[in-house]
């Protein structure tokens, strides 16, 4: 009897939409992400996300996703398929070694990755309806929003 346990990812779709996946949404490290002519915003700073490696497995053709990471982590963009302009948009790379590192393997089809850490990563979480009904449920129960930055729960 075989007991490899199969790993079946969590598939996030953003065709002509703009699909958002913020705050403490998930505790899975694997990802699929197809989107067509979308934008796909995906927070991985929860602190309920186990340790490990993250692989997100991306087929993107003329769309966009976004990643709001922490500070330390580091994007592996080596398995992933450029077609046209694709591209991985990481204009603040990590200051050391030491964080989680996040795998990106799939296509990109004149896509792009666009990496968001830190302040920006809490503004671009701000900026959102999610953001506002998170906001108001908050404090209607005397807690603390944790759209903006997960990890800051009371």
């Amino acid at each position: 009897m075989n007991d490899v346990q199969t790993i079946s990812p969590v598939r996030i779709a953003a065709n002509h939409t703009v699909t958002k996946r913020l705050g403490n949404w998930t505790t899975e490290r694997h990802f699929q992400v197809r989107a067509h002519r979308g934008v796909a915003v995906i927070d991985l700073r929860s602190p309920h996300i186990p340790a490990g490696d993250i692989t997100i497995e991306l087929d993107l053709d003329h769309a966009m996703t976004k990643l709001l990471l922490d500070d330390d982590a580091v994007v592996e963009d080596w398995d992933l398929q450029r077609t046209g302009r694709g591209r991985v948009k990481d204009g603040e790379a990590p200051k050391g070694a030491g964080g989680r590192r996040i795998v990106l393997t799939g296509q990109l089809r004149q896509s792009e990755v666009r990496v968001h850490r830190g302040g920006i990563a809490v503004l671009s979480a701000m900026f959102s309806r999610e953001f506002l009904v998170d906001a108001r449920q908050a404090y209607k129960l005397g807690r603390t929003p944790t759209v903006a930055d997960p990890a800051h729960t009371s």
